[in-house]
């Protein structure tokens, strides 16, 4: 065993926050080899209890649970920030040509390692992750996952219509490569495999239809798309398929709403829809700075609260801004100060820590496996230093109370707060 004496942040199965100004974190391996959280809390209740176990001492730093994102693109690395008129032209004009390069196994390998860099940079150590339509982009993707022994959750992109050529698959080899990559990647080691169509409007019915055949045969695999993102697309996806009572209800009708089913963006919603997503099981992947930079709209905290669903934040690269959970908890903070058809939600700092650790990793179904530091949760953590620039120093040296200290954390931080992203299986 190994113990880490910091400050120490965690929360209760509720999300409320718990803090140990001086903690102890003790961790130790399983019998699968993965290290996980045996003991933590207060040094002296800790360290009373565990008498024998050697002590690396890190004053000054915040250990914390390692960020979960619940929704990215890692072929879209290379395509943050690129400026377009909203979401359908940016897919047209940057998305799709950057993925049609991932049918190449070496472009996908080099661009896996830089992905995965950036998210171990900032402190993310599990996401769920789109591919692209190519079976080498996901064979990339876990070969490099699992050589650095992270947990992962990736899939092959299912899109054979209103797509261009080389992104286009053909609907019956698309849903046949989808099972031959569950068979090889799911549940090895610490990854798991997500069926993945792109979003309704690039997939016909039979396509959607073999996904949710796929997704019944295999319940416990995690089931990753896009909806009501953006209104013209909201638009679209009315149009293409009139019989459905909202573009979410499509998912249901094909059999692709559950437990582990995960939905980005869900932001042109009902209370209808919401309830659908309650009564599901479903969760939405919130993708703030991607909403704000594509112009699609604001997710509306107040209603997922009101009628009581699950959700967790998200990057969104390369639509979102940045691989940073501080940038995207600050618009998160955001929008549910300012982009509510109601008055505004302020969203505790907290709150907004909770839905990008174990909030996140309750939506996608590993509640008490990742994103918290409670006895059992794999040891996934991340060393923080409060003080890593002159203004963080400043400002959290000022704070008040808990709150204020994640706040400023929140507002003024970036990569530089992380010290080191610790892995479960690489202590």
């Amino acid at each position: 065993m190994q113990a880490y004496r910091a400050s120490l942040l965690r929360f209760d199965p509720e999300g409320r926050p718990i803090y140990d100004e001086d903690g102890l974190l003790v961790v130790g391996p399983d019998p699968q080899g993965r290290q996980r959280v045996v003991a933590a809390g207060d040094f002296r209740e800790v360290k009373a209890r565990h008498p024998k176990v050697a002590v690396s001492h890190l004053p000054g730093r915040i250990l914390a649970p390692g960020f979960v994102d619940m929704h990215i693109h890692f072929p879209q690395t290379d395509i943050i920030g690129a400026p377009a008129d909203g979401l359908l032209p940016w897919l047209e004009n940057y998305t799709f040509p950057a993925e049609s390069r991932f049918a190449d196994p070496a472009h996908s390998a080099e661009v896996a390692e830089v992905f995965f860099d950036e998210l171990l940079r900032n402190g993310v150590t599990t996401s769920l992750t789109f591919a692209t339509s190519h079976p080498a982009s996901v064979d990339a993707f876990f070969e490099v996952a699992e050589r650095r022994r992270l947990r992962m959750i990736s899939g092959k992109v299912l899109q054979d219509r209103h797509s261009p050529d080389g992104v286009r698959d053909e609907t019956e080899r698309s849903l046949t490569d989808t099972e031959d990559l569950i068979r090889r990647w799911h549940q090895v080691d610490r990854l798991g495999y997500a069926i993945t169509p792109r979003f309704a409007p690039t997939s016909t019915d039979a396509q959607l239809r073999g996904a949710g055949e796929l997704a019944a045969r295999y319940p416990d695999t995690w089931i990753h798309s896009h909806v009501a993102e953006n209104k013209d697309e909201v638009k679209w996806a009315r149009e293409l398929f009139p019989g459905a009572r909202s573009y979410l209800d499509v998912y249901n009708g094909f059999g692709l709403m559950r437990e582990r089913a995960v939905y980005a963006h869900c932001i042109h919603f009902d209370d209808d829809d919401r309830r659908l997503m309650r009564d599901t099981g479903t969760a939405s992947a919130v993708s703030p700075t991607s909403n704000l930079f594509l112009g699609s709209g604001f997710f509306d905290f107040e209603g997922a609260d009101r009628i009581g669903y699950r959700y967790g934040l998200a990057s969104d690269v390369g639509g979102g801004t940045s691989f940073s959970p501080f940038a995207t908890m600050m618009a998160a903070y955001y929008v549910g100060r300012e982009g509510q058809t109601k008055p505004g939600v302020s969203i505790a700092p907290s709150a907004l820590w909770w839905r990008h650790t174990g909030g996140a990793a309750e939506a996608l179904g590993l509640a008490g496996v990742i994103g918290n530091l409670q006895p059992g949760c794999e040891a996934d953590f991340v060393v923080i230093d409060p003080k890593a620039t002159p203004m963080l120093a400043r400002k959290t040296g000022l704070a008040a109370n808990l709150e204020e200290l994640l706040f400023s954390m929140i507002v003024l931080g970036d990569d530089r707060l992380i010290e080191r992203t610790v892995i479960s299986q690489a202590l």
